[in-house]
């Protein structure tokens, strides 16, 4: 097939699977990216000389399309399996959580409601027909199953302190496959198995972009696009620090709410369903200590004065020289908090950490540092997908998707790299998705 010269928007996991399925196939990606580093949430920064992602990543031994990705790039041999716990902070008392012995001795929490809790989440790691949960209400779903003694315990407060006015319209599919997800990390009833990349993701990024480049595609950083350029019902290029660009095709992967802005000679009505879209914002606390904090990865976390559902403590998974903590702050993207200094939330960060482990001091605080991310994941209401548009516009050349193209599924980089390399191979052929 003749090469064909393609411009991609975005430069996270998406972008570059895109990019790198079409240099592969000879053709010739051009990817534009506006931060002044490939990764998108994946990106890592300089953390008091230790590089460190910006925003927390895990992999479980079901992602096949990052485990596919390895092996292309020789990477396999980097990758780590490692053995987690999890705990749960409730009542002032720190236990453990994620298996079904937790589960029987958590105390706060009467039998019958362990029996249905557990049930529930078994039986999610055995589902795989997702259609019938599409149209359903989460909440009630998960009442439904557990019962308002466990929901009130284990789940409102991870409700509450990630989408806060949206709690009560988000789809049980979409609730379902994180569920699952975690679920199938377990390598038994009793043990869960994560993984991490030596390196960090930094070390797929580059090794991504090497090859993109070796087959003769292009990564241009601190490049953002202003306009998309339509002629005809046709796409003709790009506009790029004030320069016309010719493309004969365009991909976008940015996050769907900057769509109208660089393409605003879409039908309008999908820029109304772009506009529409709700999204979560994420200000993510990362710690450095000079102890542990816990002996788990994953902490949930129900205390009253505590507003973050949970806690990630990285060095528990892939060990570094220094105890590194991820604390989320997730909040609808107009909710008021998300304007707060970063001061604020470091300081909570401060106290929260101090409560959970009484034996910290300031002096085991070595750095904090606080990332916002605006459109870190969209909010997914029931029968999400039926409302977006198709990924194919009703523009010859030009071809839109975000992360939330793969739901049901959670954004994952596993999951983008699937979603962006069968994307370009339809791009190729002319193809709808």
């Amino acid at each position: 097939m003749e090469s064909q010269r393609i411009a991609v928007l975005g430069a996270g996991p998406m972008g570059l699977a895109v990019a790198y399925q079409l240099a592969r196939d000879g053709h010739k990606p051009i990817v534009f990216e506006a931060d002044d580093r490939v990764g998108g949430m994946t990106a890592t920064f300089d953390f008091s000389g230790l590089t460190l992602e910006r925003y927390y990543h895990f992999h479980c031994i079901s992602d096949h399309a990052f485990l596919t990705m390895l092996d292309e790039l020789a990477l396999a041999d980097k990758m780590r399996w490692v053995e987690t716990k999890m705990g749960y902070w409730y009542q002032g008392r720190l236990q453990p959580w994620g298996n079904p012995i937790a589960l029987l001795k958590f105390k706060g929490l009467s039998l019958v409601a362990k029996f249905r809790y557990g049930l529930h989440a078994f039986l999610c790691t055995k589902r795989n027909d997702w259609k019938p949960l599409d149209n359903a209400e989460a909440t009630g779903w998960i009442k439904r199953w557990v019962g308002n003694e466990a929901y009130e315990v284990l789940w409102r407060r991870l409700f509450d302190y990630k989408f806060y006015d949206y709690t009560n319209n988000l789809s049980a599919a979409w609730i379902w496959s994180r569920i699952r997800r975690i679920g199938r990390s377990r390598y038994s009833l009793f043990r869960e198995k994560l993984g991490y990349l030596e390196g960090g993701s930094d070390t797929l990024l580059q090794a991504m972009r090497a090859e993109i480049e070796a087959h003769g595609g292009e990564i241009r950083l601190k490049s953002p696009v202003s306009k998309v350029l339509i002629e005809d019902g046709k796409v003709h290029g790009l506009v790029v620090a004030g320069q016309i660009e010719a493309f004969d095709k365009v991909i976008s992967t940015i996050p769907l709410p900057y769509v109208p802005r660089l393409i605003p000679d879409l039908p309008n009505h999908i820029l109304d369903c772009y506009r529409s879209i709700n999204n979560i914002a994420v200000v993510c606390v990362i710690v450095k200590l000079r102890k542990a904090l816990t002996e788990n990865f994953w902490l949930n976390t129900n205390d009253p004065e505590m507003d973050i559902p949970g806690l990630v403590e990285y060095t528990n998974l892939r060990p570094l020289d220094q105890h590194i903590v991820y604390v989320p702050f997730y909040m609808p993207g107009e909710h008021p908090k998300f304007n707060e200094p970063d001061q604020a939330f470091l300081d909570k960060v401060r106290r929260y950490l101090k409560k959970i482990n009484p034996t910290l001091v300031d002096d085991d605080f070595i750095d904090l540092r606080a990332s916002r991310y605006r459109y870190a994941q969209p909010i997914c209401d029931p029968g999400y997908l039926d409302k977006l548009p198709l990924v194919a516009m009703p523009v010859n050349g030009l071809w839109v998707a975000d992360t939330s193209y793969y739901y049901p599924e959670d954004r994952g980089i596993s999951e983008s790299i699937d979603f962006g390399r069968k994307m370009a191979r339809d791009v190729v052929y002319d193809k709808s998705i």
